[in-house]
Parts: C-alpha cells; structure tokens; sequence
C-alpha cells in the first residue's frame, strides 16, 4: 500500500490502521497491543482534547481531535479482526442512538426549547437505564447503579454514582452534612494514620475522598476539572517559585524547605498582581 500525503477521508485512516495491524509487513508495536494496553492511550487522548480546550488552543484541539479519533479506529480494527464489529458498525450505533434521544428533530415530537429538549432526552435515557437495570439485577447488581461505568476516573465515577443513588433520595439535603461527614471523616483518617494500619489508612483515606466527591457534587462543581484547575495552579506557581529563586543565584537543590515557602509566597503575591 502507497500511502498518499494527501489524505482527506477517513477511509485512508482505516486503511492505514489496518497496514499497521497486517501480520505481514505491519508494525509490531501496533501487532502487540490489544484493548486493555490501547485503553490507557484512549483515556489520556481524551484528556488532551479537554487541555486544548481549556487553553483555547484551536490548532491543538484540532490535532488531539484526531489522535482521539485514531483511538476510536485503532479499538474498531482490533474487533474487525476478533469477529466482534467494525468501525461501520460503530458509526451505525452512535447514529442510531443520536437519532433515538432527537425525536423533536428526526421525528414527529415537538420540543421548541432547550428545557424540553433536555427533558425528552433524560426520558429515553431513562428508558435505555431501565433495560440496564434489568440486566444488572438477573447479574444480581445494582439496578440503581448499572451502567455506571468502571473505567471512568475515580472521582468522576464516584460523583457519578452519588448521582444515582441522590435520584431514589439517598443523599443529604444540602452541603451542610456533607462538610460535617468530611471533618468526620478525616478524624477516622487521622486515627488511623496514629494506629500506623497501612489498610485501615487506604480505606479511610478513599472514603475521605469519597466524601469530598460528594461535596463537590453538592457544590455543583466537576471534581476532576477543579483538580485539573488546582494542578495548572501548582504547575504555574512551581515555576515561578524556581525562576525567583534563579534569579537570586540560588538552586532549587540546595534550598531548604523555608527558603522555598518564602519564594511560593514571592510567586502567589506575583500571580495576585498579575490578575
């Protein structure tokens, strides 16, 4: 196969995937991987797709948008070859589903507003939870909480299962209880961590976390994009930090922890009056 520079269709992407995954004549890298070792890669395309957008950085957006959708075909060639589906039969499914949950634009119901158009949505979705949960439960799960995927990150899937549980009324009122079980839980943390239980400290330390998802739930704020948001912070301020004490003369190495804390602080007044 000759491989044009002038690719402009997606069928020159699946062609190429499956160059790459030929036994004879591919790439052996692309010929060992299989769904659990591409996943990883899967998730971290996401992730950059959501970083260039928080940058506002559109010619970035556009190339994770495709490395993203490398992913997409990379899973689809691996189950072309196991027998299970193929890349058609992926567009054919998220088609269909779009077509489903937009009945107010592919069919006869009327939904002239936003707010309908979230309330139809939420009833098929409803809809499609349900047969879910049928199946959950003849697996002796969850009905409440089928569907909730595992492979999401923890925080996410924690709030995402709260959710659920909040739509049967297992949830607090408000933030208020849910402040008092964090300082509840953290003195269980704490009591473990003077009991020196390494298993008592992992578990409690999750159900601190667990708690504080809940939180941030209450707080109608994303966990993971206020985590993300407090690591760009750090990242920001770390740097200023070492290009303050540079200028000093000094190396980071050979500072102390106060000689530090008095140059992090140097680096948040900056940052104030900056903004």
């Amino acid at each position: 196969m000759t491989v044009s520079h002038d690719l402009t269709s997606l069928s020159d992407l699946l062609r190429i995937m499956a160059r790459l995954r030929d036994p004879d004549g591919g790439c052996p890298w692309d010929l060992e991987q299989s769904f659990a070792t591409i996943a990883p890669y899967t998730i971290e395309e996401a992730y950059e797709v959501e970083d260039a957008i928080a940058r506002n950085d559109l010619p970035a957006l556009k190339d994770e948008l495709g490395d993203l959708l490398l992913q997409v075909v990379f899973h689809a060639r691996m189950a072309e070859e196991a027998g299970l589906f193929a890349f058609p039969d992926v567009a054919a499914g998220i088609a269909d589903k779009m077509i489903r949950r937009h009945p107010h634009v592919f069919g006869d119901v009327d939904a002239a507003h936003a707010e309908t158009v979230s309330a139809n949505w939420e009833s098929i979705k409803a809809a499609e939870r349900a047969a879910k949960a049928e199946a959950a439960v003849d697996q002796g799960l969850s009905a409440v909480l089928a569907g909730v995927t595992q492979g999401l990150p923890a925080l996410l899937r924690a709030v995402k299962l709260q959710n659920r549980a909040a739509r049967v009324g297992f949830d607090w009122p408000d933030k208020r209880p849910v402040l008092a079980k964090i300082r509840e839980e953290l003195e269980e943390l704490e009591a473990e961590i003077e009991s020196g239980a390494s298993a008592g400290i992992e578990e409690e330390f999750g159900d601190f976390l667990f708690v504080v998802a809940n939180l941030a739930r209450h707080l109608k704020l994303d966990p993971e994009a206020s985590l993300r948001a407090a690591n760009r912070k750090f990242e920001r301020r770390f740097s200023q930090m070492e290009v303050i004490l540079n200028s000093e003369g000094k190396r980071l190495a050979d500072c102390d922890l106060a000689i530090m804390d008095a140059a992090w602080d140097q680096a948040k007044l900056l940052e104030k009056q900056q903004k």
